[in-house]
């Protein structure tokens, strides 16, 4: 078998296990029923507490990097990158719960870190500092994956890397679609009650 098609496989299968709803098992509370609907750490905090979220957000972030690491060890770096975009695809739109999956942000932040660890800490950094700012979640996870595709153009890098990074980046993008669509709805309202409030 093609070393692509099994480290492929191994990192789907394992992006696609649902840690969310797992732990909304044990605790009786299924996250896709609250809050945002989304399974990944942020709704889960909200929705199961700040204890689960913090398991949610490392399992979801080791369901990129084991896989990667494991692909980078025992096959080859493009090997790995294909294991680490397929291990986010796969948490982004799981076999298991008919393709309804999370963000991919932790999974995502999971294989950069095997892949590119400095750009992974800068990115980090990042994020926690801009949702510690504005309190919006979904503008540090598009500041991070930009910088996932911006940060390694500052060294020399193979052109397979900028492709990695540039897919998972398009992949956070696109699931972050409709946080942007009612960000923006509530930002119009924001403006409408502003000018309301000026006559």
């Amino acid at each position: 078998m093609s070393p692509y098609l099994l480290y492929g496989l191994i990192g789907y299968l394992a992006g696609s296990i649902p840690t969310g709803v797992l732990l909304g098992r044990v605790v009786g509370r299924d996250p896709r029923h609250h809050g945002s609907g989304n399974i990944g750490a942020s709704n889960v905090t909200r929705t199961l507490g700040k204890r689960w979220g913090l398991v949610t957000l490392v399992v979801d972030t080791l369901k990129g990097a084991i896989p990667t690491f494991v692909a980078l060890r025992w096959a080859d770096f493009d090997v790995a990158l294909v294991t680490g975009f397929l291990a986010t695809f796969g948490h982004c739109f799981p076999i298991w719960l008919r393709f309804r999956g999370g963000k991919g942000v932790a999974t995502a932040f999971g294989t950069v870190v095997v892949i590119l660890p400095v750009v992974a800490i800068i990115a980090a950094m990042l994020w926690i500092t801009i949702v510690h700012l504005t309190r919006v979640p979904t503008f540090g996870s598009l500041t991070a994956a930009a910088l996932f595709v911006g940060l390694p153009h500052v060294e020399s890098h193979p052109f397979t890397l900028h492709l990695f990074t540039l897919a998972l980046a398009l992949l956070i993008l696109i699931r972050h679609g409709k946080n942007l669509g009612v960000l923006r709805k509530r930002r119009a309202l924001e403006r409408a009650k502003e000018k309301r409030g000026r006559r």
